[in-house]
C-alpha cells in the first residue's frame, strides 16, 4: 500500500467521524465544507431586535391612550391584551429561532469525488443534491447588488454538462479559495477517471 493510499484512507476516517451522517465511499473524503455567511444570523437577530422594540412601543403607546380614556379597559380586557403582546414576543423569537436554524442548516460539502448540497427550506422541508465532480462544467460565485457588495456575500454556482442544470448555494463570504479548490478537485477528479480508462 502506497503513501498517497494511507493519506486517502486518513482522510476518509477523519471525515466520518466529523461528518458521521454523510454516506462516504471507501476512498472518499471531505475536502471543504462551506457554510453560509454569519452575516445572514445577525440579520435575522437584528430584525428580532427590532420587531421587539416596535412590538414595546406599540405596547406603550396603547397603554398611553388607554390611561388617558375616558372610559379604560377594565381588568379582563387589559389582562387578555397582555396576553395577545406576551404571546407576540413569544412568536417573534420563535421565528428568530426558526430562521436562525434554517438559515444555518444548509451546508455544502465538498469531496475529492462529489459535491453534496444540503437544503433546508423549512422546519419540515429538506432536500441532499449530490452532484459528481466530474459531471461539473463551471463553477462561479456572483454577487448581485449593493447589498452583496457590502456584505461581502453571494453566490456560489455550479452548471453539470450533461443537462444544463444549475446548482446554487447563496449566502457565502467571498470565497476565491473555495472556488479554487473546488476547480482543482474538479480537473484531478476528471484525470483520475480518465486514467482508469
Amino acid at each position: 500500500m502506497s503513501m498517497k493510499d494511507d493519506l486517502v484512507k486518513l482522510h476518509h476516517a477523519r471525515s466520518q467521524r466529523d461528518f458521521p451522517h454523510l454516506k462516504l465511499e471507501d476512498d472518499e473524503y471531505v475536502d471543504l465544507a462551506i457554510r453560509r455567511s454569519s452575516v445572514g444570523i445577525v440579520l435575522i437577530w437584528a430584525s428580532v431586535i427590532i420587531a421587539f422594540i416596535v412590538l414595546t412601543v406599540l405596547i406603550i403607546i396603547i397603554s398611553s391612550i388607554n390611561a388617558a380614556s375616558a372610559v379604560p379597559l377594565n381588568d379582563s380586557a387589559q389582562f387578555y391584551l397582555n396576553c395577545i403582546m406576551a404571546m407576540l414576543y413569544v412568536v417573534i423569537l420563535f421565528c428568530g429561532c426558526v430562521g436562525t436554524y434554517v438559515f444555518a442548516a444548509n451546508k455544502l460539502y465538498v469531496t475529492n469525488h462529489r459535491i453534496i448540497q444540503e437544503t433546508t427550506t423549512s422546519l419540515f422541508a429538506k432536500s441532499m443534491h449530490v452532484i459528481e465532480l466530474v459531471s461539473i462544467e463551471d463553477v462561479s460565485f456572483k454577487q448581485h447588488g449593493i447589498f452583496d457588495q457590502i456584505l461581502k456575500i453571494g453566490t456560489i454556482k455550479m452548471t453539470t454538462i450533461a443537462n444544463d442544470t444549475s446548482y446554487t448555494f447563496k449566502y457565502v463570504d467571498t470565497p476565491t479559495d473555495e472556488i479554487e479548490t473546488i476547480s482543482h478537485l474538479m480537473h484531478v477528479e476528471k484525470d483520475r477517471l480518465g486514467s482508469l480508462k
